[in-house]
């Protein structure tokens, strides 16, 4: 890992450091700008962040519905398949951990798609419909017929691992840099002297309402689907969720004739690579990147802004190797956390898998709270906390908190009447002597470490790429959470008592390492960062 800080080049001084660079201006189909100037303001003293347009909200409105399919259905899934298709603990963790690994690892795809060939809108449009088909199709396995018939498991798969896997990952590697398109790059005048809404700033602020939205979605799904689900059938709680999506595709249309529309790039994977061969073939001493070799070759299909660019996306993709573990520990909350809560005492009007409307919930609650008060008085204060600080302290959240799920595990070992729940007498459905109200703690830790180690993960990809690159570096990040899902995948081996709290244990303690690593190899970035949004205003 290279730990010594990379100087800006002069080039990279003229690039913005978020929201729809300037210099491709002529790249959009633009609906909705309203921004009075590009450069800043010579008697700007303070920037604000604007209002988002209607245009945007409607991107955040799909993005809330999807959110609801997708967490109101999977989130049932760990019990589903126990209780309806009688799969073990370990077996129903390991196929949910394989339904999020296709959810992401269709994500390179979906930003190949869009970039090369159809462009955000159409392939966004085209991967709902695809995830349309695997929730109906869902819901069709789901149903008594279907499971009488054996086709349950098999419709299962087909539907979470091909359609809704491939949809999922073709929208999430587009949407939410769509959304920040829709947000024009500059300086607008307020009424207040001095004071401008900076397109930054509302970018920031766009990604963390993007996130409410996720949220308020997963919220109300979760809280509806597994009541739906325990009170009438599996078959009618899927349902819901491809309803509530239509309704978010419909949305998503209705502001076709007014987004901002970045064309299609084209090869721009070859692009990216004949500009990397070129770099090699041309190196002069004293470059302080090895892709300098590569600035002033306009003759060969690119201009300097696409090279900075490039270097800072190189850059980014070094910070998102940390990423996965986060993750694997994050991902736990639809299996793991699920099967913890199965073993403890519950009301009988909850079903456990509900909990995780508590992640939502403080989501929901903290996001606004963060966005109105705590960063903007921090940035008064002269402290702004670049993504680096903000990712290692998400970072250190979640550790925190699955210390607390790892004495948790073993507090419930400790109670009777079943203890480890490997005696010969254990009943299906045995739980010992503790309450599950006792988890509301780790699920609020995770929401709040999103706040820092997520929405900024989310912000600093679409920030750091050239325009050409914004889905590309978008879901390169969201591909981190396969690599989250391929180790629960491994780790699902050990997801039964009492091995699971030897897991917890170890995830633990290596994610504490690697936030240590994390911050020293990458603080410099900050610095960096900095630099350039002084350079762009």
């Amino acid at each position: 890992m290279d730990n010594q800080p990379e100087s800006l080049g002069i080039s990279e001084k003229i690039i913005h450091g978020s929201g729809s660079n300037p210099s491709y201006d002529n790249d959009f189909d633009h609906k909705n700008t309203d921004v009075e100037t590009i450069e800043p303001p010579a008697d700007m003293v303070r920037g604000i962040a604007g209002k988002l347009s209607v245009w945007t909200l409607l991107v955040v409105v799909m993005e809330l519905c999807e959110r609801f399919a997708y967490y109101g259905a999977s989130l049932m899934f760990s019990i589903y398949l126990q209780k309806v298709l009688h799969r073990t603990k370990s077996q129903a963790v390991a196929l949910n951990r394989v339904s999020q690994f296709f959810a992401y690892a269709t994500t390179i795809f979906g930003a190949v798609v869009a970039d090369q060939w159809l462009g955000k809108f159409k392939t966004i449009l085209l991967f709902a419909i695809v995830y349309f088909i695997g929730l109906v199709l869902l819901t069709i396995s789901s149903a008594d017929f279907s499971i009488d018939g054996g086709f349950g498991l098999a419709g299962f798969c087909i539907a979470v691992f091909a359609f809704i896997g491939f949809g999922t990952g073709g929208i999430k590697s587009n949407v939410s840099a769509f959304m920040a398109e829709q947000i024009p790059t500059g300086y607008k005048a307020t009424n207040t002297p001095g004071v401008y809404e900076d397109s930054k700033l509302t970018v920031e602020r766009g990604f963390r309402y993007f996130y409410w939205a996720i949220n308020v979605g997963a919220f109300v799904g979760q809280l509806i689907c597994p009541q739906v689900a325990k009170n009438k059938s599996y078959a009618l709680a899927y349902m819901i969720p491809a309803i509530m999506f239509f309704v978010g595709i419909i949305f998503f249309i209705a502001g076709s004739k007014r987004y901002t529309k970045k064309k299609p790039q084209g090869t721009v994977m070859l692009k990216v690579w004949r500009c990397m061969k070129y770099a090699r073939k041309n190196k002069r001493e004293g470059q302080k990147h090895w892709l300098d070799g590569s600035l002033g070759a306009v003759d060969q299909g690119w201009n300097d802004e696409f090279v900075i660019g490039l270097q800072r996306s190189l850059r980014a993709c070094k910070v998102f190797m940390f990423y996965p573990l986060y993750w694997a520990l994050y991902n736990s909350m639809s299996d793991n956390f699920i099967n913890q809560g199965l073993t403890m005492k519950r009301p009988d009007w909850l079903s456990v898998d509900q909990l995780n409307v508590i992640n939502s919930l403080v989501l929901i609650v903290s996001i606004p709270l963060f966005d109105k008060f705590v960063f903007p008085l921090l940035r008064r204060c002269g402290l702004r906390m670049g993504p680096i600080a903000r990712i290692t302290t998400g970072f250190v959240i979640v550790t925190l908190g699955f210390v607390y799920v790892t004495v948790l595990q073993k507090f419930i070992y400790t109670k009777g009447p079943y203890y480890d729940f490997t005696g010969p007498d254990v009943p299906e459905g045995a739980t010992n002597d503790i309450s599950v109200w006792l988890q509301i703690v780790p699920y609020a830790a995770v929401a709040i470490s999103e706040i820092f180690a997520s929405v900024t993960g989310l912000e600093f990809a679409f920030s750091q790429a050239p325009s050409e690159l914004k889905s590309v570096l978008t879901s390169v990040y969201l591909f981190t959470n396969c690599g989250g899902a391929l180790i629960g995948m491994i780790l699902a081996i050990w997801g039964g008592d009492p091995e699971v709290l030897y897991v917890f244990a170890a995830e633990t303690i290596l994610l504490g390492i690697l936030a240590v690593i994390f911050y020293f190899c990458f603080r410099h970035y900050d610095d960096m960062v900095a630099e350039q949004e002084q350079f762009n205003g």
